[in-house]
């Protein structure tokens, strides 16, 4: 069974994303995971000498367990559901000890999920629950997709899933992938384009023909459409986008950064998590086909 992993602090934010998951899991057939990783404390002199006591593991993933257990029950009366066909819950629950991003990503693996749910603070960064980690470190190690969603936004129909791509031949997969997603809700998968004024020759628009013509080629999704977008820069056209494209979820591909990228800041997705009010789906890139 297909399963959406939510990792949770019990925070309101990472409360607001597990909803969100739970009704995006509905619609495409899928069960959730609620998630979350036990922190031992570490910061303490000599922690790394002195062991933790069992008895103090089995309190801390008690106490985890029952908070799981209490946001599962929260969860079933805040979005009714039936059971899945198969006898699965469509609920399910799981604590382990160690980093945010370990637990993560081998809870992923182990349950086969189909990608992450998190939830952002009010100022867009990731919550509370990924103190010790951060957003560049969860962006930068996954592997899978990882859906972000801000502290305000609430789960409604979508309508319009917006791609943005540089024409990569890699993000043609990824497309595909998305088209999948938006199957579910018979959505317009707009391809966008952003760039700069000098983006008109000849050239350029062939790299565009051949580039719509893989996707659909490949995609096979008959409401896929394009929109070349004109900015100073990507990170004001992102934002024009969100602002004034009336699209309910943004998809971006996280290309790793090289040394000088590194040197200089955030990439354009882990700069855009900070404000975005809409939910952002990352990509990593050389992501295999996924089908939601």
């Amino acid at each position: 069974m297909k399963t959406i992993l939510v990792p949770t602090d019990f925070s309101a934010p990472a409360h607001n994303a597990a909803s969100y998951a739970l009704n995006l899991a509905k619609n495409i057939r899928t069960g959730v995971t609620l998630c979350h990783a036990i922190k031992v404390p570490s910061e303490a002199p000599m922690a790394a000498q002195v062991p933790w006591p069992l008895e103090d593991y089995a309190s801390l993933k008690e106490e985890a367990d029952q908070e799981l257990k209490h946001l599962s029950v929260t969860l079933r009366h805040e979005v009714p559901f039936e059971k899945i066909a198969s006898g699965h819950e469509f609920i399910g629950t799981h604590s382990a000890t160690g980093e945010v991003t370990d637990v993560i990503r081998n809870t992923f693996e182990e349950q086969k999920c189909v990608m992450v749910v998190m939830g952002m603070s009010g100022e867009g960064a990731v919550s509370r629950f990924f103190l010790g980690s951060n957003t560049q470190e969860i962006i930068n190690k996954s592997t899978f997709p990882v859906l972000l969603i801000p502290a305000e936004a609430r789960f409604r129909p979508i309508f319009k899933i917006a791609f943005a791509t540089d024409l990569s031949r890699g993000d043609i997969e990824l497309i595909h992938s998305v088209a999948s997603l938006a199957y579910y809700f018979n959505a317009e998968l707009l391809i966008t384009h952003i760039t700069d004024d000098k983006f008109e020759t000849g050239d350029d628009k062939q790299k565009v023909d051949e580039f719509l013509k893989e996707v659909t080629c490949k995609a096979n999704y008959p409401k896929i459409y394009y929109k070349h977008i004109k900015s100073i820069d990507v990170m004001h056209g992102l934002d024009w986008l969100c602002e004034h494209g009336v699209i309910d979820m943004l998809v971006m591909v996280h290309r790793r950064l090289s040394p000088l990228g590194q040197l200089l800041g955030f990439s354009y997705t882990q700069k855009l998590s900070h404000h975005i009010e809409i939910p952002l789906l990352m990509l990593p890139e050389g992501l295999p086909a996924v089908h939601f």
